[in-house]
C-alpha cells in the first residue's frame, strides 16, 4: 500500500484529494488546523487516515509532525501541500498580508524543504505543491496572494531542477496550478470558469498519477496563462 500525507486536507482541494487517494488504496496522514474537520473526514475512511492537528505557519511544529508521520509509516510515496491563504486586500491591511507570508512562503517553503530532503535520502518519492494561475503576474487587489504563488511557482521548479543531483531518477515535483476552483478560497465575486470541486480533484490527481511536471486546472486555463505571459505590464494596470 502506498503511503501519502496531505497538508491542508480539512477542506477544499485538500479534502479531496484525501478522498481520491483512499479510494485508490493510499494510506494517509491528513494535516490541519481545524482538528474536528480531520476527525469528520477520518470517521469516513477510519482504516486508511490517520491524523495530525498542525498549524503550517508554526515551523517547528511542521517538522515535529512532518517527523513522526513519517516514523508511523516508514516510508512516503507522496505529499501533497494544499495549505493556503489568500486575501483580496487592496487597502494592504498588514494582518492580512502577513498571515499570507507565514502560511505561503515561511510555512510552505519549511515543508518543501522536508519533502524534498526526504525523498533524496529515500531515493524516491513525489512533491506536489498547490500554486495558481495566480503566480503567473501581479495583480493591484492581492498582491501578497500572487506574489506567494509565484515564489511557489519559482521554489518547485528549483527543487525539480534540483533532482537532477538525485541519482535514482526517482523523485518527481509537480507544480498545480488551478484557475477558479468552488472552494473557500476563490477570491472575490463573479468569477468566470468556475470549476467544481471534484473536476478540480479529478484532474489532479490524474496530473499526479502522470507525474507531470506542471498542470492546470482546468486545462483551459494553460491559454490564459500564456496570454498573461504575453500581455504588457502596462495592460494589466489599465484593466486589473
Amino acid at each position: 500500500m502506498k503511503k501519502a500525507i496531505v497538508f491542508g486536507a480539512t477542506s477544499g482541494l485538500g479534502w479531496a484529494l484525501t478522498e481520491l487517494l483512499v479510494k485508490n488504496n493510499y494510506k494517509v496522514a491528513i494535516t490541519g488546523r481545524r482538528k474536528h474537520k480531520l476527525e469528520e473526514l477520518q470517521s469516513k475512511y477510519s482504516e486508511s487516515i490517520i491524523i495530525k492537528q498542525n498549524d503550517i505557519q508554526q515551523v517547528d511544529e511542521v517538522e515535529k509532525v512532518f517527523n513522526e508521520i513519517v516514523n508511523e509509516f516508514s516510508k512516503i510515496d507522496l505529499i501533497i501541500q494544499s495549505s493556503g491563504v489568500g486575501y483580496v486586500n487592496p487597502k494592504l491591511e498588514w494582518n492580512k498580508e502577513n498571515e499570507t507570508m507565514l502560511t505561503n512562503v515561511i510555512g510552505v517553503t519549511k515543508l518543501y524543504d522536508l519533502a524534498y530532503n526526504l525523498f533524496r535520502k529515500q531515493g524516491f518519492g513525489h512533491l506536489v505543491g498547490i500554486s495558481s494561475i495566480a503566480s503567473i503576474r501581479g495583480n493591484r487587489a492581492a498582491p501578497a496572494y500572487f506574489a506567494s504563488k509565484a515564489y511557489q511557482k519559482a521554489y518547485l521548479e528549483s527543487l525539480y531542477i534540483k533532482t537532477k543531483t538525485i541519482s535514482s531518477k526517482k523523485v518527481f515535483i509537480t507544480d498545480i496550478r488551478p484557475g477558479f476552483v468552488n472552494t473557500a478560497m476563490v477570491l472575490g465575486e463573479g468569477v468566470f470558469w468556475l470549476v467544481p470541486l471534484h473536476k478540480a480533484a479529478k484532474q489532479i490527481f490524474t496530473a499526479i498519477k502522470k507525474k507531470k511536471r506542471v498542470a492546470y486546472i482546468s486545462k483551459r486555463w494553460r491559454l490564459i496563462a500564456y496570454v498573461l505571459k504575453l500581455v504588457p505590464t502596462w495592460i494589466l494596470k489599465k484593466a486589473t
